[in-house]
């Protein structure tokens, strides 16, 4: 299921951000013509939570021809747009969507359920994405994350502010994983099948509810960072023993 979000949601960002965002769209159609495929913002933008000046504007930018004279022809729009309201893209080739789906499940799931485009046809429209490969990069995700903390934990030496630091970055990394899980279960987070609201605190909110676990630690990691990376232990175990569970068609 597809969920473009409304154009009208852009309005929410700055003055500015719009003036950028026009000025990209315009110089990628002027630069790119008929090899622009699609042009479509997604993350923060759309979904919520973005802050001016500390947030991404990240685009998609999809290409018929990916050659050097297509990417050179590309490059000035948007290092402009780089510099001017840190516009960040990934540059796909059309037939990049529909096959790479089976690698990039999470993170083709996050673009489509929230994505407004600035320009050409919808690339995420109808894009299928099976359970099994959701299944499979959601396990990737949480381990790699589990296997990663535990060696930021380690190279703090003890020191809270590094700690902090470490699991902040880690927990806004795992809300596109537990969001993707709590899909997959059908949980209270968000009803299968139903991109559910996808922000890092609601989020968090549905793995309390669903596990059993504090998770308010996450949401305040400065005032006791020990505290909170025994919440986030206390997360990634429970996730990935339901993700295992799944994997062997064991009940939610």
């Amino acid at each position: 299921m597809t969920d473009t979000a409304p154009a009208e949601i852009l309005d929410a960002l700055p003055p500015a951000t719009h003036d950028v965002l026009r000025e990209l769209t315009s110089g990628l159609k002027t630069a790119l013509g008929d090899c622009l495929t699609a042009l479509v913002v997604y993350g923060s933008a759309v979904r919520g939570g973005y802050r001016e000046g500390e947030s991404d504007i990240d685009i998609v930018l999809v290409l018929k021809d990916t050659s050097l004279a297509m990417l050179t022809a590309a490059g000035s729009p948007l290092m402009l747009a780089r510099h001017r309201g840190r516009v960040e893209a990934l540059i796909l080739k059309t037939t990049d969507v529909d096959r790479a789906s089976d690698v990039f499940p999470l993170f083709y799931d996050d673009i489509r359920q929230r994505h407004v485009v600035l320009a050409g046809r919808d690339p995420f429209a109808g894009l299928r994405i099976s359970d099994h490969h959701r299944r499979l990069r959601i396990e990737q995700e949480l381990r790699e994350a589990q296997i990663r903390m535990r060696r930021a934990a380690a190279d703090a030496l003890g020191d809270e502010s590094t700690l902090a630091g470490a699991v902040t970055r880690k927990v806004k990394q795992l809300r596109g994983p537990l969001h993707a899980l709590l899909l997959l279960r059908g949980s209270p987070g968000g009803k299968k099948d139903s991109p559910g609201d996808d922000r890092l605190e609601t989020v968090l909110a549905a793995v309390s509810r669903t596990y059993g676990i504090d998770t308010e630690p996450l949401l305040r990691v400065q005032e006791n960072p020990a505290a909170a990376h025994a919440a986030l232990r206390k997360v990634l175990d429970a996730a990935i023993e339901e993700v295992d569970r799944l994997e062997h068609g064991g009940e939610a």
